[in-house]
């Protein structure tokens, strides 16, 4: 009985210094998995990759386009504030020459506009109109220039993005028919990453071509107000002295 009583007795105080030792045992380490822009990319596939190269290369061209495009349209809308008090002073002095020279000198569509219309006085009012007009529509082709570009960018990249999704989903099914009864996660991780990056990638360079192309068309309408302001008070300046 003694011999029983220290065997039990060693066993309770053998396990308690396990269960102590086991308390203070370091816990093991969890490794997370961190998301990276490249890793997205790079576990997208062949496929995945190729959509998201053909979407940077568009984010590249709109970027290119809207910066382009501002630029020429802020120049556009700088014009001096005298220069119409300057063109109606030389015409109300018969100096037709020294009106183009300035007309020349800013170099402008509005001047461009005032320009044409100054080279076709002592000609019927209507004539001239229809001048100003004419020059007036390519100067809004000038500057509506590739502007169209960032429309068909807005609307083609999601589109392009959807491609993508569609591609990795087709890649996902295709690796759960190849495998059976057992799914794995790891097998499903391509298609759904290429699924998954094309959409953001997509939706992300259509938003921005959305947005620069709205801003330059707004700029774009502020510059051809802004002629048809000066054309009219032209006009009216030629209807002067008919009154």
């Amino acid at each position: 009985y003694f011999i029983r009583f220290s065997c039990v007795h060693y066993k309770k105080n053998h396990m308690t210094w396990i269960n102590y030792i086991s308390l203070f045992q370091e816990s093991p380490i969890r490794t997370e998995k961190t998301l990276s822009l490249i890793s997205l990319i790079r576990d997208g596939g062949l496929g995945g990759q190729i959509i998201i190269g053909l979407l940077f290369l568009l984010l590249i061209i709109a970027i290119y386009i809207y910066f382009e495009r501002w630029f020429a349209i802020r120049a556009a809308s700088k014009i001096d504030k005298n220069f119409m008090e300057q063109i109606k002073l030389y015409v109300g002095q018969g100096k037709i020459e020294a009106a183009q020279a300035l007309c020349l000198k800013e170099d402008l569509p509005v001047a461009r506009l005032i320009g044409k219309g100054i080279s076709r006085i002592g000609r019927p009012l209507e004539d001239i109109n229809t001048t100003i007009e004419n020059a007036g529509r390519l100067e809004v082709y000038k500057l509506e220039k590739n502007v169209s570009v960032l429309a068909t960018i807005a609307g083609a990249a999601p589109m392009i993005g959807f491609l993508g999704t569609v591609i990795g989903m087709i890649l996902s099914i295709f690796e759960i028919s190849n495998a059976g009864g057992n799914i794995d996660m790891k097998l499903l991780s391509d298609g759904l990453y290429t699924a998954m990056t094309t959409t953001v990638a997509g939706l992300i360079v259509g938003i921005v071509g959305y947005i620069t192309y709205n801003h330059l068309v707004v700029k774009t309408n502020k510059v051809v107000y802004q002629m048809e302001a000066t054309s009219f008070a032209f006009l009216d300046l030629l209807n002067e002295p008919a009154v």
